[in-house]
């Protein structure tokens, strides 16, 4: 994984040649919906030679971005959300990302040492192969996720560089320049 820092007309040029998938925690969906969250600055990913961004692709970066951080009940419902469009199913999937997501959200709420959690990584690494379906990540895909995350947030914020995140990032970098 190569990271770096570019400046935003360097990701539109990268984008051009679809080598750079960005995360940020300043994302101008989740903005839209009202979530306030700190910006962390972009996490750049190198995912190889791509014109667009799938929805498992945007999850996996979310498992490089963001692998230790323990799965919590948002990570779940934004995860849930996610393979919910990608599989055009709106019923959890027996041994799918949702299902292995909501039970690692209440393991971990029962689960006292933080090593012995399960974490974004355990559930999301290699999410396009683990997903029964796949699409490329939209606008109306990413604002569903971010919804999702939002509702069962506290805080009423996504996590930066989470689920909601990557797939915002997704639907910007697949938006038509």
């Amino acid at each position: 994984m190569a990271q770096q820092q570019n400046s935003p007309r360097d990701q539109r040029d990268s984008r051009q040649h679809g080598d750079v998938f960005s995360v940020s925690g300043d994302d101008d969906v989740a903005r839209k919906q009202g979530a306030g969250s700190s910006n962390p600055g972009p996490a750049i990913v190198t995912m190889g030679s791509v014109d667009t961004v799938t929805i498992g692709e945007a999850l996996e970066v979310t498992a490089l971005s963001l692998g230790d951080k323990p799965v919590d009940r948002k990570d779940a419902a934004a995860i849930q959300a996610a393979e919910t469009r990608a599989t055009g199913d709106s019923k959890t999937r027996p041994g799918g990302l949702a299902e292995a997501a909501q039970e690692a959200a209440a393991t971990n709420e029962r689960t006292a040492l933080e090593e012995a959690k399960v974490t974004i990584a355990d559930i999301l690494t290699d999410a396009t192969e683990k997903l029964q379906g796949d699409k490329v990540v939209t606008s109306e895909d990413a604002e569903a996720v971010v919804g999702a995350e939002l509702k069962n947030s506290p805080e009423m914020k996504t996590t930066p560089g989470g689920v909601a995140d990557s797939m915002s990032a997704g639907a910007r970098l697949n938006q038509p320049l």
